[in-house]
C-alpha cells in the first residue's frame, strides 16, 4: 500500500475517533475537550490537504447518482467541521484564550451542538460511502478471500442489527432535537459508564454506515440496470 493511501486512512481513523472522543465531553473536562479538538482540525487541514485531488475534479467528469450523493455529503460534512472548528476557538477557555475573541458566545454554543450532531452524522455517512474500500483494503492486508454467500448474509445481518440499535439511540440520545436547535443546551450525563456511552455512539455510527453502504449499492445497481 502508498504511503499516501496510508496517511489518509490514518488520518481519517484519527479524525473519527477524535470525534468520538469529544462527544463524551462529560467524562474528560474541558481541557482534554479543547486539545482534542485542536488536534482535530489539525487532522481536518491535512485531510484536505492530502485530498485535495477532489476538489480539482469537483467539475470534471460525469456526476452519476452515486458521486452527487458523495458530493453533497461531503460538502454538508465540510460545513459541519468548519462551523465546529471556528465555534469552537469562539468558546475556547484554554488552547485559543489568546484570541481576541469577544461576545458571540450564545451563538458559538448553537453552532457548536448543531455542527457537533450533523458532523458525527455525516461522517459516519461519510465513512459508509467508502466501506465497500475499506473492507477490500482490509481484506488484501490480512490476505483474506471474499467471505461466502453465508458469511455475507451473516454480516449483512449482524450489520442490520447494529443498525436498527443504533436508530434507537439516535432518537434516544435526542439527536434530532439538538441537530435541528429545538433545545439550546444539551442533556450530560455525568453519571453514565463511558463504556455504555462509546458503545451506544458505536452502534449509531454503525447506523449511518450501514445506510450510505447499501443506499449507495442500491444506486450502483440501479445505474447499472439503466445503462443495459
Amino acid at each position: 500500500m502508498k504511503l499516501k493511501a496510508v496517511l489518509k486512512i490514518a488520518v481519517d481513523v484519527l479524525m473519527t475517533g477524535a470525534l468520538l472522543f469529544l462527544m463524551g465531553y462529560q467524562f474528560w473536562g474541558d481541557t482534554a475537550h479543547e486539545w482534542v479538538g485542536a488536534g482535530m482540525f489539525l487532522l481536518f487541514i491535512i485531510h484536505h490537504i492530502l485530498n485535495r485531488g477532489w476538489y480539482q475534479a469537483l467539475f470534471k467528469g460525469k456526476y452519476t447518482p452515486v458521486r452527487i450523493l458523495q458530493t453533497v455529503s461531503d460538502l454538508l460534512l465540510f460545513l459541519s467541521m468548519a462551523g465546529l472548528m471556528v465555534s469552537g476557538i469562539m468558546l475556547s477557555n484554554h488552547v485559543f484564550a489568546f484570541l481576541p475573541i469577544r461576545g458571540g458566545a450564545g451563538f458559538a454554543r448553537l453552532l457548536h451542538m448543531a455542527a457537533s450532531h450533523w458532523g458525527f452524522v455525516l461522517m459516519a455517512f461519510h465513512l459508509g460511502l467508502h466501506w465497500g474500500m475499506f473492507l477490500g483494503m482490509a481484506r488484501k492486508a490480512l490476505k483474506r478471500q471474499r467471505p461466502s454467500a453465508v458469511g455475507r448474509i451473516a454480516m449483512s445481518v449482524l450489520g442490520a442489527v447494529i443498525a436498527v440499535y443504533g436508530l434507537t439511540v439516535f432518537f434516544r440520545r435526542n439527536f434530532p432535537t439538538y441537530m435541528f436547535l429545538q433545545t439550546e443546551f444539551v442533556f450530560l450525563d455525568f453519571g453514565e459508564l463511558p463504556l455504555l456511552f462509546y458503545l451506544d455512539y458505536l452502534a449509531m455510527m454503525g447506523t449511518f454506515i450501514f445506510i450510505a453502504y447499501y443506499a449507495a449499492a442500491f444506486l450502483r445497481k440501479r445505474s447499472g440496470k439503466k445503462r443495459q
